[in-house]
C-alpha cells in the first residue's frame, strides 16, 4: 500500500471520527474540539488532493477564525457545563426510511459507475493561479464575501454582549 493511500484512510478516519463524536457527544465543549479535528482532517484531506489554497483556507478561516469564535463564545458565556440535552428521538421510521433511500443509491451509483484510473496530476502552484483569479475577474465576489464575513463577526460581537449583559441583570 502507497503512503497516500494510508496517510488518506488515516485522515479519513480523523475526519469521520471527529465528526461522530462532535454529534454524539453531550459536552457542547466536547463537540466544539471535535469539530476542530474535524476540520483539521478535511485540512488534511484537501493537501492530499494538490489543493494548497483551500486546504490553507480551511485552516485559516475555519480553524483559526470560526471555531475559536465558537470556543469563545462558549467559554464566555459559560454554556457549555449548564446546557444539557434530551436524547429524545422523535420520527424514526421516517428518519430510517430517508436513510436507508439515501445508502441504496449511494451503494447503487458506486457500483454502476464506470471508474477510470486516473493518472496522478503533476503539482503545480495553485495559489498565484488563485490569486489572479481573485483580483482579476472575481474581485467583486470577493469583496462580497468579505462583508459578508465582517457581518457575520459583528452580529456575533453583539449577541455575545447582549447574552453577557441579559446575566448580568
Amino acid at each position: 500500500m502507497e503512503l497516500t493511500a494510508i496517510l488518506f484512510y488515516l485522515f479519513s478516519l480523523v475526519t469521520i471520527g471527529g465528526a461522530c463524536v462532535m454529534v454524539f457527544s453531550k459536552n457542547v465543549v466536547h463537540s466544539a474540539f471535535a469539530l476542530m479535528f474535524t476540520l483539521i482532517g478535511v485540512a488534511a484531506l484537501y493537501v492530499l488532493l494538490y489543493a494548497d489554497f483551500l486546504a490553507a483556507t480551511q485552516l485559516l478561516v475555519y480553524v483559526g477564525g470560526i471555531l475559536i469564535l465558537i470556543l469563545f463564545g462558549l467559554m464566555l458565556t459559560g454554556q457549555g457545563q449548564t446546557v444539557t440535552f434530551k436524547s429524545v428521538t422523535v420520527n424514526i421510521v421516517p428518519g430510517t426510511v430517508l436513510s436507508v433511500a439515501a445508502g441504496a443509491l449511494l451503494i447503487y451509483a458506486f457500483t454502476t459507475t464506470g471508474w477510470n484510473v486516473i493518472e496522478p496530476i503533476e503539482r503545480t502552484e495553485t495559489v498565484h493561479e488563485m490569486g489572479m483569479m481573485l483580483m482579476g475577474s472575481y474581485i467583486l465576489p470577493f469583496i462580497v464575501i468579505g462583508v459578508l464575513l465582517l457581518i457575520a463577526i459583528i452580529g456575533a460581537i453583539l449577541m455575545s454582549t447582549r447574552i453577557s449583559t441579559d446575566n448580568t441583570n
